[in-house]
């Protein structure tokens, strides 16, 4: 299940910059237990991919999760050994841009010894730093 829209507005995007805060969906809305990012970067939906899976192994199919970030930014990247110039490459993967404060995943229906551990597993595949909210 790689994460990816459907259809989008434009094939490219450009690179934009990040806030150093995000006050929008800094609160839990579905779960009891959240895992937030503490600081903004890129998340690739491979990296979502892989904390849901972990995540999913440490609940064994008890509760229910929710994936709050959805990857909707075409990143590009050109073959290695091309010269310079010649336009934007292709599109290589998709990503989303989380600021710090974001909650990435919500877990509701299960203990909060078991939420805590299956966070602590799946923050560990994140590129960014990650704490556990209650």
């Amino acid at each position: 299940m790689w994460l990816q829209p459907k259809k989008t507005k434009y094939k490219k995007v450009h690179k934009g910059k990040l806030s150093k805060f995000n006050f929008c969906s800094n609160k839990l809305k579905f779960g009891s237990i959240g895992l937030k990012a503490t600081n903004s970067g890129t998340v690739s939906s491979r990296h979502i991919e892989a904390a849901r899976q972990a995540i999913v192994r440490k609940l064994s199919r008890k509760g229910k999760l929710w994936i709050r970030v959805f990857p909707t930014i075409p990143i590009t990247a050109k073959p290695t050994e091309v010269r310079m110039g010649k336009g934007k490459g292709n599109v290589s993967h998709w990503g989303v841009k989380v600021n710090a404060g974001t909650i990435l995943f919500e877990i509701y229906g299960v203990g909060k010894n078991v939420a805590i551990s299956a966070f602590k597993t799946g923050g560990a595949k994140l590129p960014i730093k990650t704490i556990i909210t209650l």
